[in-house]
């Protein structure tokens, strides 16, 4: 019994830093996205508005610990995942249309490469740190106790998970 209590205290720190670790990023990227003024468009606003949407439902969570909270964080990070991949397309576009207008000759593999290398606004691979934030939020929902069920936490402790 001694080594389940372990385990899930091993667990709860573990989801403890994952918390911790997304606050931090959270509060910091929308914090930078503001300072450079990524809200010049709808589009821009999307990282934005999913972070301060991240952060109530953390709020919300915190004095209830609901499954439906988890559950609509667990929506929230997937919206974060895709919000990552649609800013990286945006981002390579308006590189790559910059690039065209420096050098019209660029095409194919050249003008990939031109697009995503160098320091010039926007940064191509900026949005992937959404992508980052999203898994991480999903690694702090995986298995987490509001979703467990009276019958799966039974099992659990049967298991000595």
């Amino acid at each position: 019994m001694a080594k389940t209590q372990r385990h899930a205290a091993t667990l709860a720190a573990i989801r403890g830093v994952l918390l911790v670790i997304f606050l931090l990023g959270a509060i910091g990227a929308g914090a930078e996205l503001l300072l450079v003024g990524h809200t010049e468009s709808l589009w821009q606003l999307i990282p934005l508005l999913l972070i301060l949407i991240s952060l109530i439902v953390l709020v919300c969570h915190a004095p209830f610990r609901r499954a439906a909270t988890v559950r609509v964080f667990q929506v929230t990070m997937i919206l974060f995942m895709i919000s990552g991949i649609v800013g990286f397309v945006l981002h390579y576009q308006a590189k790559a249309e910059f690039k065209l207008e420096t050098n019209p000759a660029l095409g194919g593999l050249e003008l990939f490469w031109e697009a995503i290398k160098g320091a010039a606004v926007p940064p191509v691979l900026a949005p992937g740190m959404m992508i980052q934030m999203g898994l991480l939020g999903l690694a702090w929902t995986f298995r987490h106790p509001a979703l467990l069920t009276s019958t799966e936490e039974a099992e659990s402790t049967n298991k000595g998970e």
